[in-house]
C-alpha cells in the first residue's frame, strides 16, 4: 500500500463513501462541494489522477468521474472505515432469533442466512463442509441497480448453487481479519466486477462452516462489518 498523507486520506475516503452512497462515478466538483476538505478542485483533480495511476481509482466510461477499485475498497475496509457499535436492540434481536436453533444446525444455518439478508439488505448465505448451501434474500439483489443487469444476476445465481465455485471464491481471501471481503474484480471475470462478498469462517470443530453476504460492492460497511463479527462470536459461543 502507498503511504498517504492526511489530505489524501480525506479525499479518497470522500470518493469511496460518495460512490457507496450513490453508485455513480465521482467527480472532483462533488468532492469539493459536499465534503468540505479545504483544498481547491484542482488539487482534488490532481490527487484523483494520482490515485488512478496507483490503481485506487478507475476512469468511468460514462462520465469524467472515477470509481474505486477493489484495492481502494480493501484500504477503506481495513484502515479507513469507522465501524458503528451495534445497538443493544440489534444484539438482543439477533440472539433471540437464533438461540432457539442452537441444537439444530440446519435450522440455525437457515435462520442465520435469513437474518443476514435482512440486516445487510443483501443475499445471505450459509455454507457447510457437507455440501449444503443455504441462501435467503434474493429480492434484495433486485433492489440494487448493479443487478438490473440480467446477465450479472444470472451469473451470480448460478455461482451460488455451485459449492466448488463458492469454495474457490472463499479461498481467494488471504486476510486474517475476522470478516473477510472478496470483490468481483479479484475473481478474474469482468462480468462479476460489480459484486462484493463478505464472509466469516466459524471455528467449530464439529460444525465448521462459513456465513456470508453477497451484493454490490456498496455495502453499509460501518454497520455490516460489526454485525458480521457479532454473528461470528455469538454462534461460536452457542455451539462451543
Amino acid at each position: 500500500m502507498i503511504d498517504l498523507v492526511a489530505r489524501q486520506i480525506q479525499i479518497l475516503r470522500a470518493i469511496i463513501e460518495e460512490f457507496i452512497e450513490t453508485g455513480e462515478p465521482v467527480g472532483s466538483e462533488t468532492v469539493d462541494k459536499k465534503y468540505n476538505i479545504g483544498v481547491s478542485p484542482a488539487t482534488i483533480r490532481n490527487e484523483m489522477a494520482y490515485f488512478t495511476k496507483q490503481g485506487y481509482l478507475l476512469k468511468s466510461h460514462i462520465s469524467a468521474g472515477r470509481v474505486p477499485t477493489a484495492l481502494a475498497m480493501k484500504l477503506y475496509i481495513n484502515e479507513l472505515v469507522k465501524e458503528k457499535e451495534l445497538s443493544v436492540a440489534d444484539e438482543v434481536s439477533i440472539k433471540e432469533k437464533i438461540w432457539r436453533y442452537r441444537n439444530q444446525m440446519e435450522d440455525l444455518l437457515r435462520e442465520t442466512a435469513r437474518i443476514l439478508a435482512d440486516k445487510s439488505q443483501a443475499l445471505g448465505l450459509a455454507v457447510t463442509p457437507d455440501g449444503n448451501i443455504v441462501h435467503s434474500g434474493y429480492a434484495n439483489l433486485l433492489e440494487m441497480p448493479e443487478f438490473y443487469d440480467i446477465n450479472l444476476t444470472r451469473r451470480v445465481l448460478q455461482m451460488i448453487e455451485e459449492r466448488s465455485v463458492m469454495d474457490e471464491i472463499f479461498e481467494k481471501s488471504q486476510s486474517e481479519n475476522p470478516v473477510k471481503v472478496i470483490f468481483g474484480q479479484e475473481l478474474g471475470n469482468r462480468e462479476l466486477d460489480p459484486i462484493g462478498i463478505m464472509f466469516v469462517e466459524l471455528e467449530m470443530p464439529e460444525h465448521p462452516c462459513r456465513f456470508a453476504v453477497l451484493g454490490s460492492t456498496r455495502f453499509d460497511y460501518p454497520y455490516v462489518l460489526p454485525m458480521m463479527k457479532y454473528f461470528k462470536g455469538l454462534i461460536e459461543s452457542m455451539i462451543d
